[in-house]
């Protein structure tokens, strides 16, 4: 039996392909082989992707580089040393050559345990939190505001560029690099304006909102097409690593959790024509979502180019059978899906039992390998 570092057997792409299908209206059942040479063949639709893993949503836990930042201590360019955080990275992926699964397994700078390069290359003040950090608003003027720029040469973005090559130069084709969870343009609007003034904004000066909104989501296409200027495809794709899922276009996360506060009527007339934007800017793009943006689903399903949704199981708001009506509708309007939370053996069998496998990626939290075993019996690995 042949050994992949971290579990990344390139035979898993073809789950990948056939997932990503399903949302290009093709036929799901066959791919184009990974070799490059035309040839299709059938690739398994009996069930969905399923990938575990043992990572919690905030790991900064796990990185010996930030455990000496304190809480409320506002993050420095020069407290951030990607050579400082290779070794953890990687040991995160070792989980992959214990757990038989379907995904592969890659990085990305500080492996989301630090989600804010993008507002501190905005200017924006970073704070540590006791398990995660923040980017805090700034409450600016709209003058202010609306001369934000992302210059070529600002120190964050070096930081984040340079933090990527040296984990290409680290993985070597073991394992694929990706981009780092960001903030969307409703997000950014948040912590340039302030939180309670972005809403106000949209509502009182809606001109001004959208102006800034159209900057933020242009600056977002800039920031993620940097980093992938600085890392190599793998198996000649793309990669995402919070979900660890690969795809064979240009892909993009994209990020609006600020709309759990916004109305139907003000996200299609301000935001939705971002967003377009950008997931027609990237031929792969999906969107991460919470249960609380449950409200805005018809209208993010309006965006054609967005292919594919990622919305987190959050059962201290509302509980996984709850959550299915959602996951239906993402699939009746023929996108792909991923799920991604902590399950029960029948929490887990009520999603199987619920949905199609076509176009379906269930990514679980585990704590053990006891837990993997149960669950991995349920999803029929």
């Amino acid at each position: 039996m042949i050994h992949y570092p971290f579990g990344n057997d390139p035979a898993k792409i073809e789950r990948y392909k056939a997932f990503w299908a399903f949302s290009s209206h093709q036929d799901p059942t066959t791919s184009p082989d990974h070799g490059g040479d035309g040839r299709t063949h059938s690739v398994q639709s009996d069930r969905p992707i399923i990938g575990f893993t043992k990572v919690e949503w905030f790991p900064v836990e796990y990185f010996t580089a930030c455990r000496s930042w304190q809480t409320n201590e506002i993050v420095t360019l020069d407290m951030i040393r990607p050579e400082e955080w290779l070794d953890d990275t990687e040991k995160l992926l070792v989980e992959g050559e214990e757990i038989e699964d379907d995904i592969l397994r890659g990085v990305c700078p500080t492996q989301v345990a630090f989600p804010a390069f993008l507002p501190a290359a905005l200017g924006n003040t970073v704070r540590v939190l006791p398990q995660s950090v923040l980017a805090e608003e700034r409450k600016l003027s709209w003058d202010e505001a609306l001369s934000v720029e992302l210059e070529p040469d600002n120190p964050w973005l070096a930081k984040y560029l340079d933090f990527a090559s040296a984990l290409a130069n680290r993985a070597a084709g073991r394992y694929p690099v990706s981009h780092n969870a960001e903030l969307g343009p409703i997000d950014l609007h948040a912590v340039l304006r302030g939180h309670n003034e972005s809403l106000i904004d949209l509502l009182d000066n809606p001109e001004d909102s959208f102006r800034l909104l159209e900057k933020l989501g242009k600056i977002f296409i800039r920031f993620t097409e940097a980093v992938w200027e600085r890392i190599p495809l793998y198996h000649g794709g793309y990669f995402d690593s919070q979900y660890q899922v690969w795809a064979p276009g240009p892909i993009a996360r994209l990020q609006e959790d600020a709309t759990a506060s916004v109305s139907p009527e003000l996200y299609r007339s301000l935001v939705q024509p971002v967003d377009h934007m950008i997931a027609e800017h990237f031929p792969c793009c999906f969107i991460h979502l919470h249960s609380t943006s449950m409200h805005l689903l018809d209208a993010f399903l309006e965006i054609e180019p967005l292919r594919c949704f990622e919305i987190n199981i959050e059962k201290f708001n509302i509980p996984v059978d709850g959550m299915i009506p959602f996951f239906r509708a993402v699939q009746d309007a023929h996108r792909s899906l991923i799920v991604r939370g902590s399950f029960t053996e029948d929490e887990l069998r009520s999603v199987l039992d619920s949905l199609s496998p076509e176009g379906l990626y269930i990514h679980i939290i585990v704590e053990d390998m006891r837990e993997t075993d149960r669950l991995a019996t349920v999803a029929g690995l």
